[in-house]
């Protein structure tokens, strides 16, 4: 039930019952200036939290503002950059948010709390101080009563008079007291409706003004968010792809033989040790040494520390030190200009050995082994597929036994037109030593025009051999349809990109530095099919050029690639690098391919031969196999 009304004329009466209904009221004012009191109370509390929450984002979009993202390699992608720059996009959009919980902070002492102390004080207040005097002059009134009917009526009648006219003036300051108590405490209890309520609905409107600006804020984000997260996504198909590429070099590296000569700026580089004469003997300091061939520069940092002056040295010989000349393993002299005498260095094992006395020219050079990766025969390569609207097509591995299987049936019968290709896995381009697009055309525009970029994809397919030409169009336009079917095998450009970038062109050195440059093949591969127009119509003006000759291999390809059977068949080129060589030892020939030799021959044209150990050469118009350990290079 709600309060009861009080009379006005209840406060001549003042029953009991008037009494009761006026407690009724001044327990209700006592809850309310109660209430507000702790709201007043849990308002300074928010606003206190609300203060620290946003000192406490500001401090953290500040982090976000001020952290720099560093990324692999010389070069950032588009995603790459669009991804570092994104924590001062967050750091923008958090510090616009806080913009507007500044002004509700700062308004919320104005808007809340001041109202309400304002009603409690003025308002509650008042009330409580007309129960004070409605209260005195009770007590006044009724002790003033109870000694007026108290008085004995033999009093003159003038002194009655007198007592008469005093109770009449308590009385009517009673009343005037209860009056005004009565009108009082109905005015607060009707008051706050609306002096106590519009305060928190403002405060709640400028709360909500808060929500609505994040929500806005929220949707003006929106498109940027979808952009990073599909920047996101390419950024981590990338790093799947390149984690692949990395450790595989991990596991080869692993296990290279100890002669591995990793790919560096120098010649040869690593640590060796030098004798340095001392008056109580020879003693061996380790230092880390470099060579470069072309200026014949040999440099050592003492103690091992890169970061020291190193001191500089020009080469003028260098030779093996024999076994039995010292009681030390692995060491070789050099000779140089700065220094008078020999240095002997001792190496960290015998293959080690060998590398520096190749990259010194000493007596001893070694097979280059970058030479040898070179040499290979001409490579195929096929992937089949049932269909392009596959799901994960060119993601799903091939059963082994049937790509080696693909793989023999196409160098035993490349040239038969009545061949069926089976299904098989793309990974295996990764096996060709000779690529569609060689490293020598591969580049990465730093420029952001989307244009420019086409355009110098376009001038380095131009410089492609033309056999290359003819199959990375072939490629190009099937995996333009491959993605026009996106919505059913999931192969997006972007996917396609991840594939065939690493697939179709890699480094020149296998290094972790140059797996990092995977991200800029794939884009490579995402202009080609992106603007296949374009390509397409510089192949075509290519080969109007020159005649082409088809061969039958070629021929076959372009008609598989029209049915559902065969997806692409890659083939390229090789590149084979002759060299001389001269006999160290003499040779007697066992069987009729092979060539007998005296010690001294010179062989030309010579390159590896499919046969471990031995090398392909030609000596006095023969050509047949030399033993490899036998020979060295010129």
């Amino acid at each position: 039930m709600g309060l009861p009304t009080l009379e006005f004329s209840d406060s001549f009466l003042d029953s009991p019952d008037f009494r009761e209904r006026l407690k009724c009221h001044e327990i209700e004012l006592e809850r309310t200036n109660k209430f507000i009191k702790d709201l007043i109370k849990d308002g300074n509390l928010l606003i206190t939290a609300l203060k620290n929450l946003s000192a406490a984002v500001q401090k953290f979009s500040l982090s976000l503002q001020e952290f720099q993202f560093e990324c692999i390699g010389d070069a950032e992608t588009d995603d790459e950059v669009n991804i570092a720059q994104s924590f001062k996009e967050f750091s923008q959009l958090l510090t616009t948010v806080e913009e507007e919980r500044r002004r509700l902070i700062q308004n919320a002492d104005d808007v809340l709390i001041t109202p309400l102390e304002k009603f409690r004080k003025e308002q509650i207040g008042a009330a409580k101080e007309g129960k004070k005097k409605f209260d005195k002059e009770t007590e006044k009134y009724y002790s003033t009563l109870e000694r007026h009917l108290s008085l004995s009526s033999k009093k003159k009648e003038a002194y009655l008079q007198e007592a008469d006219t005093q109770i009449d003036k308590e009385r009517q300051l009673f009343y005037d007291a209860s009056l005004e108590y009565v009108f009082k405490i109905q005015e607060v209890q009707e008051k706050k409706k609306f002096e106590f309520v519009e305060p928190l609905l403002a405060f709640l409107q400028g709360l909500f003004t808060f929500y609505h600006e994040g929500y806005e804020l929220a949707h003006e984000f929106e498109p940027y968010k979808q952009q990073l997260q599909f920047n996101l996504q390419n950024t981590r198909n990338n790093f799947v792809s390149t984690k692949q590429e990395v450790e595989k070099l991990m596991k080869r590296i692993r296990s290279a033989d100890q002669d591995y000569k990793p790919p560096g700026q120098w010649t040869m580089e690593g640590f060796l040790y030098v004798q340095e004469k001392r008056p109580l003997g020879c003693t061996w300091t380790r230092h880390y040494c470099t060579y470069e061939k072309g200026g014949k520069t040999f440099s050592m940092s003492s103690n091992g520390l890169v970061l020291n002056q190193p001191e500089m040295f020009k080469l003028k010989s260098c030779i093996r030190r024999k076994t039995d000349s010292i009681d030390k393993r692995f060491c070789f002299d050099i000779e140089v200009v700065e220094r008078h005498g020999v240095m002997t260095l001792q190496a960290l094992s015998e293959p080690n050995r060998r590398l520096w006395l190749e990259a010194m020219d000493g007596k001893e050079p070694v097979r280059n082994s970058a030479f040898l990766t070179k040499q290979k025969n001409v490579k195929f390569l096929c992937h089949c597929h049932a269909g392009i609207n596959t799901m994960g097509l060119y993601r799903i591995g091939g059963v082994n036994s049937k790509v080696q299987k693909l793989l023999t049936t196409v160098f035993l019968a490349a040239y038969s037109s009545d061949k069926t290709f089976t299904q098989s896995n793309s990974l295996c381009l990764r096996s060709l030593h000779h690529l569609l697009i060689l490293y020598a055309y591969f580049l990465s525009s730093e420029s952001d025009d989307q244009n420019y970029r086409v355009c110098a994809v376009h001038a380095l397919v131009h410089k492609l051999p033309d056999r290359n030409k003819e199959m990375l169009e072939l490629l190009i336009k099937h995996l333009v349809t491959v993605s026009t079917q996106s919505q059913s095998n999931l192969m997006t450009v972007s996917n396609l990109g991840v594939i065939f970038g690493p697939t179709l062109m890699r480094s020149q050195e296998e290094t972790v530095a140059a797996m990092m440059n995977i991200k800029f093949q794939n884009i490579v591969m995402e202009i080609l099919i992106e603007n296949f127009s374009k390509v397409n119509g510089l192949l075509a003006a290519v080969r109007s050029r020159r005649p082409v000759r088809t061969p039958t291999l070629l021929h076959h390809l372009h008609s598989a690639l029209n049915s559902s059977t065969l997806i692409f068949f890659l083939f390229s080129f090789p590149v084979v690098c002759y060299r001389d060589a001269k006999a160290m030892y003499s040779c007697e020939a066992e069987h009729s391919h092979e060539l007998s030799f005296p010690q001294g021959a010179h062989f030309t044209n010579v390159y590896p031969s499919v046969e471990p150990g031995w090398l392909q050469a030609t000596y006095e118009g023969r050509t047949g196999l030399i033993p490899e350990n036998y020979v060295v290079f010129l």
